[in-house]
């Protein structure tokens, strides 16, 4: 203690003013403060650091090797039945179909709508084994008897909610095995390999140079309240890339049809984006990121087939206009 009754600064308050909470600074008001020997803890007017904001960057959102290398396989094994024996594929979209069912109820049963799924999983089956072996007439009536199916097997659970299931049964029908069996159906021609190989690669192309052409330019939101983080650019991106190689496959495959393979390229990436964003559009109407979480990298089979199956209904009508089957 010193003559003036002040205090000497302690240790602790030296540790205080070193960690910026307290400022230890002569108080003027005390007789020793004239000579700076006393001291005040009045904390001081901080002025704050400029804030530099740090730039977003674009993330996948996902397990990229993962996807790949599920995305690989999956495609080896579509080729692989399309080369080698091709009744195997309508055996493959069978599973796909049935599995993409499966997702598709159990993401609706979410808001509380519960469409049949056995009439679902017999009519897939149904729809896509007639279309191989009747063609376009059997899938379509296949189609409509899985839709009777659907409302005769709800009677039972009585008439609360009984429009909402059945309605919601005849969707899932017309968008999973009814748009997959036109896919079925370019297979089974003698060219099939290279009718579904053309819409395949075409709508990969579309993913992967939408996404691509997103994440390294993409600015401007292509439809923001559906599915933000695709862009005006990647869309752009995908045009460009599926007009050319539509060009490009019809020229090499479909002896010199380059303009035709323009026509459909363009025509591929306009279904397939859209197929896309309906399918985010469902998502986000039941409040869910993916319509499963089993298939590494990708969510579920459904978030994957989203582009494929509308895409395969619009290029089984240009494929059968452009490069007629005999």
């Amino acid at each position: 203690m010193s003559s003036s009754g002040t205090r000497k600064p302690s240790c602790s308050r030296f540790d205080r003013w070193a960690r910026g909470g307290v400022a230890v600074r002569p108080d003027p008001n005390s007789p020793a403060g004239q000579f700076g020997m006393a001291w005040s803890d009045e904390p001081t007017q901080r002025t704050p650091r400029p804030v530099v904001p740090v730039p977003e960057r674009r993330r996948a959102g996902r397990d990229l090797p993962a996807a790949l290398a599920v995305g690989l396989g999956l495609g080896g094994a579509i080729a692989a039945t399309l080369l080698f024996y091709r009744p195997a594929f309508a055996v493959l979209v069978i599973l796909a179909v049935g599995v993409g069912t499966w997702e598709l109820v159990g993401a609706v049963s979410r808001a509380e709508v519960r469409p049949p799924l056995v009439p679902l999983l017999v009519g897939g089956v149904l729809m896509e084994a007639l279309a191989w072996l009747r063609g376009a007439e059997a899938l379509g009536m296949a189609f409509l008897l899985t839709g009777l199916a659907i409302g005769v097997w709800r009677l039972p659970d009585g008439p609360t909610g009984y429009l909402r299931d059945t309605a919601t049964g005849v969707l899932v029908a017309m968008y999973v095995p009814f748009l997959a069996g036109f896919a079925v159906l370019m297979a089974r021609s003698e060219d099939g390999a290279s009718r579904v190989i053309a819409f395949i690669a075409v709508v990969v192309c579309n993913d992967t140079f939408g996404y691509a052409t997103g994440v390294l330019v993409g600015r401007h939101p292509l439809a923001p309240t559906v599915s933000p983080k695709k862009s005006i650019e990647g869309f752009a991106g995908s045009v460009l890339a599926c007009t050319a190689f539509g060009a490009v496959y019809f020229h090499l495959v479909f002896h010199d049809r380059w303009w035709q393979g323009a026509v459909f390229g363009l025509a591929m990436a306009i279904t397939a984006t859209t197929g896309d964003l309906g399918e985010s559009m469902i998502k986000r109407d039941l409040g869910i990121k993916d319509m499963a979480a089993w298939l590494p990298g990708h969510g579920g089979l459904m978030d994957r087939l989203d582009s494929l199956l509308p895409s395969a209904a619009v290029a089984y009508l240009l494929l059968a206009t452009f490069v007629p089957v005999g």
